[in-house]
This record gives structure tokens, sequence and C-alpha cells, in this order.
């Protein structure tokens, strides 16, 4: 469950337009009346706020976000102003191909999407930077995480609920095979079953390789692998069991200890308010007996930290 409120009574797109460019204007951009607007429009509304400005000032909103604010909002906002997949393909374009490159972000990012969500991606990824995901996996990751990454990209999986338990047997009895029971680690195996396997089916073989050899799948994982194959492995692992479980983990250990991880906090907060924030609330209050808000609160401040609570609701 999403987040993002919307106020009962809406004004026009244009007329948040016509707001935006008063904002803008003068000296100084007005940061509480653009967060007042953006954060509480969905996508479809945003679009059309975008139409309205290009239409009207001859010019493209983004450009304007972008020379009007600074530092963490303008991060938060520049990513929040997309749709959900034109979002999720330009932090993948950035964590591939920017000043610094993000392989664990771009892993989170592809591991935690549907196979539909990913092909839409795909098509916005080379309709927007004239290049393939693929070809920025294969040139920025190596080894055995790049050739997950590559299939889990690229291989069709079904996404509903019914799992074959004959198949669910089948794949725990190989992953031990390929694992804890032989010296050495057989990784073809991991990426295909992890690669090509449902979202359900993956979770009914975690069950089932933990009734039948007494440790987790998880725990194998861990000590099979390592580095990012192994975050990958994880990753896909933890968002087939729990997605808002997962993303809560991420969330409190990029506000642990000294400093923020701001990169990661904008990433989930701002690609997670349209989709399953409820959860991933409700999940963080369940484990770290806090809510996610007032860590939040404690962690950001001024504009950023108003945005990013508008984006994850009020405490219920």
């Amino acid at each position: 469950m999403a987040t993002l409120t919307v106020p009962p009574v809406l004004s026009s797109p244009r007329q948040d337009a016509i707001d935006l460019y008063k904002a803008f204007k003068g000296f100084g951009c007005d940061n509480a009346k653009v967060v007042s607007i953006l954060a509480h429009r969905d996508a479809a509304q945003r679009a059309l706020i975008q139409q309205e400005y290009r239409a009207m000032y001859s010019q493209e909103l983004i450009e304007r976000l972008s020379s009007e604010l600074s530092g963490n909002l303008k991060k938060a906002m520049l990513l929040w102003i997309h749709d959900p997949a034109t979002r999720d393909a330009t932090v993948l374009r950035q964590a591939l191909s920017g000043d610094v490159i993000d392989l664990r972000g771009a892993t989170e990012i592809i591991c935690s999407r549907t196979p539909s969500q990913i092909q839409t991606i795909k098509q916005i990824y080379h309709a927007r930077f004239r290049t393939y995901l693929e070809h920025d996996i294969n040139h920025q990751a190596s080894g055995d995480h790049q050739k997950l990454l590559l299939a889990y990209v690229s291989r069709p999986r079904y996404e509903g609920p019914e799992v074959d338990h004959a198949m669910v047997t089948h794949d725990a009895k190989h992953l031990y095979k390929a694992g804890e029971k032989r010296f050495g680690t057989d990784e073809n195996t991991f990426i295909h079953v992890f690669s090509e396997r449902s979202s359900a089916h993956l979770a009914a073989v975690a069950r089932s390789y933990h009734q039948a050899y007494d440790n987790s799948l998880e725990k194998a994982v861990k000590g099979e692998t390592s580095g990012l194959f192994e975050f990958a492995l994880l990753t896909i692992l933890r968002c087939a069991e729990n997605p808002g479980k997962y993303f809560a983990k991420v969330l409190h250990k990029a506000m642990k200890g000294l400093g923020t991880n701001d990169t990661t906090l904008v990433r989930v907060v701002v690609t997670r308010a349209e989709i399953d924030m409820q959860y991933i609330k409700a999940e963080y209050h369940k484990k770290y007996h806090k809510q996610l808000s007032d860590a939040i609160h404690s962690e950001t401040s001024g504009h950023y930290r108003t945005f990013l609570l508008s984006l994850v609701g009020p405490n219920h």
C-alpha cells in the first residue's frame, strides 16, 4: 500500500504549474510551496503539471527544479517528479554511469522489482539513455554478480501465487547439493534458481530448505557466497519472502550510527512511497519499536525532512 496523500479537493494541473512558477520567481525559491504541491500529487497528476508547465513557460519543470533546489531536497525531488518506472530507470542509470558507481543501489533496484516492472524499466532505459540496461550492467558488474543481474533482467518469471510443490522440493535439494553439501559452491545453480523462479516459488523453496536441512536458505547463501553476488541473492530472497521487512531493514541501516546515508534514504522512500510504504512502516515499527517517521525526523532537517515525511505519511 502506498502512503502518498492527495488532497480531497485538488487544484488543476494548470494552477499547480502557475503556483510553482510563482514559487520559483523572485529572490530565492519558496521551497515550502514546492514541497506542499509536488509531495501531494500522484504520478499522473505530476505528469499533467509538467505538461502544463512546459506549455505555459516553454521550459521543462524538471530543469527549473534542478536550478532552483539544492542538496538532498533537490536529489529527492528530481527523482520524485518521475513516474515509478522512469524513476527506477533514472536511479539505475545514475548508479551505473554516474560520477560514483553504486552497484549496491543498482542491485537493490533490479533484484527487488517484478519481471513486468523490469521489462518496463528496460524499455524506458533504452528510450531515455540510448543504451541497453544489459550493456551498462555488463560494463560495470563482474563475475557471478554480473551473471546473476543479467539473468535476472532477461529471464521471464511467473508473477502469480501458485507454486509447484514437487519443483520446490527439487530446487531446495539442488541448492543444498550446490552449496552446503559440497566442498566449494556451484554458483550457477544458485543463479539458475534465483533468476528463473517466481517470488512465491522462492519463498516456498526457503521454507522447504529449512524443513529438510535444519538451516535457513539465507544462512546457506551467506555461508556459500560473498560480496555483491551474496547481496544480490539475499535481496532476491528477502524480497520474495517479505519486501516490507527488507526495505525496513535497508532504511534502518541507512540511518544507523554516525551520519545518514541520504542516497539510500532518498532512493527507498521516494521509490516505495507509491508502492508499499505502508507495509514498510509497519515492519519498521515491528522490528525496531520506533515509528519510521520519527527516525527520519531525527536524522534529517529543513524542507528535505518535510518532503520525506510527506511521502512517508502520518503515524497510525
